[in-house]
């Protein structure tokens, strides 16, 4: 635009030059009006286009932000112990739901399932990637029982099924450390007992410690429950070394075995 209004003034000097008469004063006269009013209208123009550039800076900023305001932007935050989710990636469960013959579990799913078979009537046993000492089992056996309370108490029913924590393999004389009885050399503790109603069906449940005199793993922790359906009894125990039961197993096991119910 500068160029154009040089011309412009260049053209009304040579018009004058040329006229060379009286009426050149007049023709300048009226020439500088146009000229003034180019100016106008120079300057007007460039008023209109920062007006255009600042309504399509202002439009462009509207509709960035509308878009903004509708996308919806998954939560980052994270609850105390949790990992945030901070690019909104949908969060892998630690557990897996497991129907088998007439029962449903849920199965921490870093666990693999295992061929191993340690109890009469075991249908399932899963067992961790790292340390087979934290397993899962469940076992199904006829029974003449019509509920689970027909076995007595809860600690009545674990001497009734005390192979599901392990027989002592050794009976010779010994005085072992750590507070066994002369010649014993494992020990189980009841750490607690209690009776569940689900669905109108009684379970038993049971946590106990067991320990043996070389001290592997410090002890084991070993959840049991089972109920009672159909002239069948159902046992799910769970177990992990007490060292690993410390250090986050305790929650892939209590979480497994309270999971167990008959369908």
């Amino acid at each position: 635009m500068a160029s154009t209004a040089c011309f412009l003034h260049h053209h009304a000097l040579t018009t004058s030059t040329a006229a060379r008469s009286s009426s050149s004063q007049r023709q300048v006269v009226s020439i500088k009006p146009n000229q003034v009013v180019i100016c106008r209208a120079q300057k007007q123009s460039v008023q209109e286009e920062d007006g255009g550039a600042i309504s399509r800076r202002l439009a462009l900023t509207l509709l960035i932000g509308g878009a903004a305001l509708s996308t919806k932007v998954a939560p980052a935050d994270a609850a105390y112990g949790e990992s945030a989710n901070v690019f909104g990636k949908p969060k892998t469960t630690d557990f897996l739901p497991y129907s088998g013959e007439g029962f449903k579990v849920s199965i921490p799913a870093k666990w693999n399932p295992s061929k191993e078979v340690e109890f009469p009537g075991q249908v399932l046993r899963y067992e961790d990637n790292f340390d087979v000492t934290s397993n899962l089992t469940v076992t199904i056996n006829p029974t003449d029982k019509k509920s689970i309370t027909d076995f007595g108490s809860p600690e009545q029913f674990l001497t009734q099924v005390d192979y599901l924590l392990g027989k002592q393999a050794y009976f010779g004389k010994t005085d072992s450390e750590g507070g066994f009885d002369s010649g014993a050399v494992a020990t189980a503790n009841i750490l607690e007992s209690s009776t569940q109603t689900i669905d109108g069906k009684p379970y038993y449940f049971i946590s106990v410690l067991t320990r043996t005199a070389d001290g592997d793993e410090g002890g084991k922790h070993q959840l049991i429950t089972a109920t009672v359906k159909d002239g069948k009894l159902y046992i799910c125990k769970a177990q992990a070394g007490d060292k690993r039961w410390f250090k986050g197993a305790k929650k892939f096991v209590e979480n497994s075995v309270t999971s167990f119910s008959v369908a």
